[in-house]
């Protein structure tokens, strides 16, 4: 048996039922679990939008983060309202930039705060969205002990229940799925998490969106994903510029998955550009998003460390497309007609 392959047990199929009973029921009160229309709402920090109100949306950026570990990360080491007061002004400006939605990727055990994020939304008027699910990068460093030992159906319960109860009683729902996995082939815990992403996706409708190492690993979480009968278009594969062949991109593409390009910068803007436009070329702006990765207020840092702007998304990014061939309407596809269609939670199946 090939690492990191599935087994279901008995026990496994009891726990599976019982959760797909639950999320059966949940989708009968909650439309987002179900929704098939373009029209279908999303849950931001303050509660579910139309996804037609997104607006221009900056699909992955970060307002906190924190490097501790899964086994020491916790609130008391960081004041909120220091962070608060750090980070609004970022938010405001890009708000008066034109962007209305920002899509916050740092998971639980990471320095995932919704209360922090409702907090920001409501000062900035920006909507915020935040996420369900365990970052299974980095050998594992944020992964909270507890998901080790449970199943993958163990682990979609708790998500689920997020989805269905809001996060540790601030009501606060999410959006999306984040998980994250290191380069392929993929060890028997990041399997897990994709699967229990797999799982939670067929009970919530919540797209995944996948920190991942290489184009391996994204072929691989694809595999997954296709035993569990979902389809491609449900799945982001994150950090995809750091794949160098842009044919697995194309791959992957071709199947439906959204190819998420990031972590773009004044070091990279040229190479970033020029991969976007090949995807573009090759008729894949369908299945193309793209973000800074930006942000990132330090937890253990003073006042944070260094806060990495989103402005400059809208001041050199866009104008760098713009000269390079990308016509208004494709830039208009990539910032708010691909982020809503992607982030539409709606249920995928193959």
């Amino acid at each position: 048996m090939r690492k990191g392959a599935h087994v279901m047990t008995t026990i496994d199929r009891r726990e599976f039922f019982l959760l797909l009973t639950a999320g059966l029921a949940a989708s009968r009160l909650d439309p987002c679990s179900r929704g098939l229309a373009a029209s279908s709402k999303i849950n931001t920090c303050l509660g579910p939008v139309s996804l037609d109100d997104l607006g221009v949306t900056l699909i992955h950026e970060h307002v906190m983060v924190d490097f501790i570990g899964a086994g020491q990360v916790r609130r008391d080491r960081y004041d909120a309202d220091e962070v608060f007061w750090v980070v609004l002004p970022y938010l405001k400006k890009v708000y008066e930039l034109g962007c209305r939605t920002l899509v916050e990727c740092t998971p639980a055990y990471l320095g995932r705060d919704p209360a922090l994020l409702r907090r920001l939304s409501e000062a900035s008027k920006l909507r915020l969205i935040t996420n369900t699910g365990y970052y299974g990068a980095v050998g594992g460093k944020y992964v909270p002990e507890h998901a080790r030992s449970e199943t993958a159906q163990q682990l979609a319960r708790r998500w689920t229940s997020e989805h269905k109860d809001g996060i540790e009683g601030t009501g606060v729902k999410p959006g999306f799925i984040k998980i994250g996995v290191n380069k392929g082939p993929l060890s028997e815990i990041d399997a897990k998490l994709v699967r229990a992403a797999a799982l939670t996706h067929k009970l919530t409708g919540l797209t995944i969106a996948s920190h991942t190492g290489d184009g391996v690993a994204a072929l691989e979480q694809l595999r997954i994903l296709q035993e569990e009968r979902i389809a491609p278009s449900a799945f982001i594969w994150v950090h995809a510029q750091n794949e160098a062949q842009a044919d697995v991109q194309t791959q992957a593409a071709s199947q439906g998955a959204w190819i998420e390009i990031d972590g773009i910068s004044e070091s990279n803007l040229s190479r970033q550009v020029e991969r976007i436009g090949t995807l573009i070329g090759r008729g894949q702006i369908d299945h193309t998003l793209i973000s800074l990765d930006a942000g990132w207020y330090r937890v253990g840092e003073a006042g944070g460390g260094k806060f990495r702007s989103f402005e400059f998304f809208f001041a050199d990014l866009i104008p760098a497309l713009r000269k390079s061939g990308v016509t208004e309407a494709q830039i208009r596809k990539l910032l708010v007609e691909n982020p809503k269609r992607a982030l539409n939670p709606r249920l995928r199946l193959v």
